[in-house]
């Protein structure tokens, strides 16, 4: 059986080695007698699972002894409610940087629990460029400040850290999580949905500085406080099991690649590949401002959208599937995270060229 390139942007593609070692392991789990999607989560086998996948999380992004690394549920959709009853404490304002779909849902989100400061929005331009630091409208008496560093949707992609000062700055990281070295440090908080860079769908991961543990307002349930999971290992109640040992062997994966670093350098040649193809091409084109693009969603245009549908019919010929944009950009758009081998994406370079040529 053939694997076909998939360019979703979530679920997205697993490493094959990662889906190679759950298939062995699938049946019983290290002579334990049972699955791993089988085992009490309580149990002294997960247990080991769930503590070997936090201790090389860790170790993969160096996170510091001073953050807690959550395993939690509910995606990354319910964090858009929980930063703002966690992190609000007696203030009643937290400023926002809305500069796509998802920074604009958390933004909403956050409306419901306090007065939300737009520190910066980019919908006047559709959502192609990130604000400069200059352009930040920031409020030193802010709860925090929420950004996401990438935007799935429209490809946009932040090219620096926003300074923030003594304000604790807190980021959606969920499509470019571990797709490069980060110093987990400048953050408050880092929140991310699995189903990209991670693992399956159904975990969320959360690093949180220890110091905004506690913080919760009263009215916060046990289930949205950080603090419960925190003091529970994340095990309060039954977590997404099989999701979080899939996540640990992703772990075991990017570190067996060469960490952090060697998934940087692969990235960014797998993105420069595919901006090469449409920067020298009068046939295609990117809607995305060039300081603001992004290695792990790369949208991309045709010159004639009424050929759309012949690129993805030939593209699904020969192996690349999901390359449809979303409907609110269109064109077409090629998620390349981790697992993406730079192979799919010559295969993908390869299609573009040829379709260029065969329709001149």
């Amino acid at each position: 059986m053939a694997r076909k390139f998939n360019f979703s942007a979530g679920p997205a593609m697993l490493p094959t080695a990662v889906i190679e070692r759950a298939q062995q392991e699938m049946l019983e789990w290290h002579g334990s007698g049972m699955s791993v999607m089988e085992m009490s989560h309580r149990g002294k086998e997960y247990m080991s699972i769930a503590a070997k996948a936090e201790k090389d999380l860790r170790e993969v992004m160096s996170i510091p002894d001073n953050y807690k690394v959550l395993f939690l549920q509910g995606g990354a959709s319910s964090q858009f409610a929980m930063v703002p009853l966690n992190l609000l404490g007696d203030k009643d304002s937290a400023d926002y940087l809305n500069t796509g779909m998802w920074s604009k849902k958390a933004s909403a989100e956050a409306k419901r629990f306090c007065t939300v400061n737009i520190a910066a929005d980019t919908s006047d331009n559709g959502f192609t460029t990130v604000p400069t630091q200059a352009e930040l409208n920031l409020n030193p008496d802010a709860a925090y400040v929420h950004y996401t560093p990438n935007e799935t949707i429209g490809g946009v992609e932040f090219d620096y850290i926003p300074e923030t000062g003594d304000v604790p700055l807190v980021a959606d990281m969920s499509s470019t999580i571990l797709s490069r070295p980060i110093d987990v440090s400048r953050f408050a908080l880092i929140y991310a949905g699995a189903q990209k860079n991670i693992g399956p769908a159904g975990l969320t991961i959360v690093i949180i500085r220890d110091d905004l543990l506690g913080n919760a307002s009263a009215q916060t349930p046990a289930m949205f406080n950080y603090e419960t999971h925190a003091n529970a290992d994340s095990m309060y109640n039954t977590p997404a099991t099989y999701s979080w040992y899939m996540a640990g062997l992703v772990f075991e994966w990017i570190r067996d690649q060469g960490g952090l670093e060697a998934m940087g350098e692969i990235n960014k040649r797998k993105a420069d590949k595919l901006y090469a193809v449409i920067d020298n091409s009068d046939f295609y084109g990117s809607p995305v401002a060039r300081n603001g693009r992004s290695w792990m969603n790369i949208p991309f245009t045709l010159a004639d959208a009424d050929l759309d549908a012949a690129f993805l019919a030939g593209a699904a010929e020969r192996g690349l599937i999901t390359l449809k944009g979303h409907r609110s950009v269109g064109g077409m758009r090629a998620s390349i995270y981790n697992a993406m081998p730079e192979e799919g994406v010559d295969a993908l370079v390869a299609w573009m060229q040829e379709f260029e040529k065969n329709q001149k």
